[in-house]
């Protein structure tokens, strides 16, 4: 952006988190991004309502802040109200522009969080312990225990190449392992979750990362279940549950626009 693009320090326009039936309120403590935090309010338009804060335009987002902040908004929402999470950073310039998004949309937006009512998110996400998981490949590939025995206690440079296989042996077999584990989650899960979304791995070492819809009614047998399933590795995998949260990973309202 150049000087003459630059906006003026006091332009300001609307930071907009989620979109919630018209009878949800922020509550007075409710934070946004922004440096001093900004204050959530309500655009209100028909029976939909979207909360936003104002927000400078100049500005910088995306800091581990501002995140933190977005979500935290979501997820709190998320636990009395069926929302709708808005892209992060989406900015319109003022309260008529959000009112005009939920005129044009309504009918997606209101169909989306009817189906959303009593509905939440969970993320199970694993990361394999690296030490026992090579423990396990060499223990089931002889070819991989017997590169293993060659480089042991040798200079790394003399060993190099077996060094390499070894290592795209590894990676092989851990890629397996990940996809074997993930699909055992899911048929693990699936009895009690509405739907279920595989994530990216984050890590070389991770072992699951699926995020599941549930019930509000299934809450209770879906996290016994995440319980159960960990316990079962609970050697080889260190196993994390993160929810309830704002549905991110099946709906988004810009996503609904498209």
């Amino acid at each position: 952006m150049t000087d003459e693009q630059t906006p003026p320090a006091d332009e300001t326009g609307l930071f907009i988190y989620g979109i919630v039936p018209s009878d949800v309120e922020p509550t007075p403590d409710a934070e946004g991004v922004g440096t001093p935090p900004g204050e959530i309010t309500a655009v209100r338009h028909g029976d939909l309502t979207a909360l936003v804060s104002e927000v400078g335009l100049e500005e910088p987002m995306g800091r581990p802040a501002d995140l933190t902040a977005y979500q935290t908004l979501l997820d709190g929402t998320a636990a009395v109200a069926p929302v709708l999470p808005v892209r992060f950073g989406t900015v319109v310039t003022g309260p008529d522009a959000v009112a005009d998004l939920l005129e044009a949309h309504h009918e997606r937006f209101a169909a989306a969080l009817d189906e959303f009512e009593d509905r939440l998110q969970y993320t199970v996400h694993g990361r394999f312990d690296e030490a026992e998981l090579i423990s396990e490949v060499l223990a089931a590939d002889a070819g991989a225990a017997a590169l293993a025995d060659q480089v042991r206690g040798r200079p790394e440079a003399e060993s190099r190449e077996q060094r390499i296989r070894l290592g795209e042996m590894i990676s092989q077999a851990v890629e397996l392992r990940r996809e074997a584990e993930n699909r055992e989650l899911v048929e693990a899960l699936t009895p009690y979750a509405v739907a279920n979304a595989p994530r990216q791995p984050s890590s070389e070492l991770d072992a699951v990362n699926v995020a599941f819809l549930v019930g509000a009614d299934d809450e209770e047998e879906f996290v016994r279940a995440v319980e159960d399933f960990a316990e079962q590795r609970r050697d080889l995998i260190r196993m994390r549950l993160l929810g309830p949260l704002a549905p991110y990973d099946f709906v988004s309202a810009h996503q609904l626009v498209e």
